[in-house]
């Protein structure tokens, strides 16, 4: 096992140290690299479904949102959870989303790539804006 200095160390450096807090190694910022990748890919893909762009990216970037931004939602609100129960309860839940907006939408005859990608923002940001506030709620009363 490497430490954070670069210095090979036992295991019994690393529960004197703080018990492991601190990933060590090339794959600890792995995470936050994905998640930044990921945002970036759904932003694109919402933006060049908004602009009505030619490009061949624009199918899987804006199905990629379409699946990202409301699985993020569930996620924030599902904190109590397992992160493998989680995953699967957000990816359930934005598919099912998805598609509750694609049949409001054609229910009422108004279909529109560009009212899709709205809808679900709106509603994805409406899902993680009422779990901040309900936990904001929740921490002022702890106090």
């Amino acid at each position: 096992m490497w430490s954070s200095t670069g210095n090979r160390s036992t295991a019994d450096d690393s529960t004197a140290e703080g018990a492991g807090t601190e990933r060590a190694g090339p794959g600890r910022d792995l995470p936050a690299l994905l998640a930044g990748a990921a945002s970036g890919i759904a932003a694109c893909g919402a933006l060049l479904a908004v602009m009505d762009s030619g490009s061949p990216l624009r199918g899987p970037c804006a199905l990629f949102f379409l699946l990202a931004a409301p699985a993020l939602a569930i996620t924030v609100a599902l904190r109590g959870l397992d992160p493998f129960g989680r995953l699967i309860a957000a990816l359930a839940g934005a598919v099912a989303l998805d598609m509750l907006v694609a049949q409001a939408m054609l229910t009422v005859h108004r279909w529109s790539v560009t009212g899709g990608i709205a809808a679900v923002t709106v509603l994805s940001l409406l899902i993680l804006l009422t779990t901040r506030r309900r936990r904001g709620v929740k921490q002022a009363k702890a106090s």
